[in-house]
């Protein structure tokens, strides 16, 4: 007997209405409720289809359940799933040896979160900077940008400007210097104190609305580390493995950071897989004991972060990321161009976003960025806005010309029906 659209409903309501009752209200969902996925699309528990184009914040860039990883999680997990790292096991090192090769550096760190990694990367910069660079003992500095989102760890928080991150988490973390972003004088100030150990960055900053540096920034942000022995680190966990047409999204400056951070698409989002890439002279700091994680480097993880970083590559993910993108951006300056509340259209590759001017309608209701997302839904695209008035758009990297083409109409649609 087929389910009637009032039980199909029914399940939407219970399915909200329990997350909000035994859940923590830590975040404030778009009213869908998701129950599968394949490839570029989900299905909600009415059987309803979407785009998605948030893809867990760029962690599905493969798609939703590819076949491959499925295959991959299925064998691994009727092999060997995790021993820790009291042992070694059969898989990791070839996963250590993938990696490193692919990215072009020395050794790495396996951790499972991408606020893991982030941690990570801060310990090994400050050690770097007691024992290599010779930094008084708890003088130690990282500089980071004003705008950032690097996690959310009490240590992390310590370095947001967002009040939302860290308000009344206190007390903070000690020993970071914030910058603007994008601004190299201020950056080259901040360098010049000799207790700067790290400069740790995002090379677009996704979760503050897809802010794209100007084109020299990177490079002569790294170049300027080089120069005064501080270690630059690019927190790549939104905007690597091909999200923004290239592998790591710092391969459009020409210039290797010292220290690369990843996660969430290292595995395709089936499992949680991060990491932090440096070389000998940087990750040798750590020792037996001083850094470790009971899941890091599990064989499933490495399994399945080797097979989704190869359909990265054998899809050409990168490429099509970079020549949908260009398409998706022309296409949103049309309706820059005819829309005077659409107010910019910004981002690279496939990490994309929509600059709305929030307004109130002529019967008083409210018309944010908000309104436009339930608008998409309703027209068949899931995004989610950040801060207020900015929509980012990160479909899968699977997605076709023809599903993007489709895509952009559904957005002019909706756009239309804000107006």
């Amino acid at each position: 007997m087929q389910e009637s659209r009032t039980d199909q409903r029914s399940k939407t309501r219970i399915a909200i209405d329990l997350e909000n009752r035994y859940g923590a209200h830590n975040y404030h969902p778009l009213p869908v409720v998701l129950e599968r996925g394949k490839g570029v699309f989900v299905w909600d528990v009415e059987g309803k289809r979407y785009y998605d184009f948030l893809s867990a914040y760029s962690a599905v860039n493969q798609g939703h359940c590819h076949p491959r990883l499925v295959k991959a999680m299925q064998q691994q997990a009727e092999t060997l799933t995790l021993t820790s790292r009291a042992f070694y096991n059969s898989d990791l090192g070839n996963y250590a040896e993938y990696v490193c090769t692919l990215f072009g550096y020395g050794r790495m760190l396996p951790m499972n979160t991408g606020a893991e990694a982030v941690e990570t990367a801060i310990k090994m910069a400050r050690r770097w900077g007691y024992q290599k660079k010779g930094i008084a003992k708890d003088r130690a500095k990282v500089v980071v940008c004003a705008g950032n989102f690097h996690g959310r760890t009490i240590t992390i928080v310590s370095a947001s400007t967002d009040p939302d991150s860290n308000s009344d988490f206190g007390p903070y973390t000690p020993g970071f210097v914030v910058v603007p972003y994008n601004d190299i004088p201020a950056l080259e100030k901040a360098l010049a104190d000799p207790d700067v150990c790290a400069f740790l960055f995002e090379p677009i900053q996704g979760e503050a609305g897809v802010f794209v540096p100007d084109d020299d920034f990177i490079a002569t942000a790294i170049r300027l580390c080089r120069a005064r022995n501080v270690l630059s680190m690019a927190d790549e966990v939104q905007t690597g493995i091909a999200r923004t047409g290239r592998m790591l999204c710092t391969e459009h400056s020409g210039e290797r950071p010292d220290v690369t951070i990843l996660g969430k698409a290292v595995s395709g989002g089936m499992y949680p897989v991060s990491l932090v890439l440096a070389d000998s002279g940087v990750m040798d700091v750590f020792t037996p004991g001083s850094h470790g994680s009971t899941f890091g480097g599990n064989p499933m993880a490495a399994r399945m972060a080797m097979e989704a970083l190869e359909i990265v590559k054998q899809e050409r993910l990168a490429e099509n990321a970079d020549r949908l993108g260009r398409i998706f951006r022309t296409g949103m300056q049309e309706l820059v161009d005819e829309f005077p509340y659409v107010k910019l259209v910004r981002g690279k590759g496939l990490l994309n976003a929509l600059v709305i001017e929030p307004r109130t309608a002529v019967d008083g209701s409210p018309k944010t960025a908000w309104e436009l997302c339930l608008l998409l839904r309703d027209n068949g695209l899931l995004a989610k806005p950040t801060h207020g008035d900015i929509i980012r758009f990160a479909p899968p990297l699977v997605i076709t010309e023809e599903q993007l083409m489709e895509c952009m109409r559904i957005i002019a649609l909706s756009v239309r029906q804000f107006a």
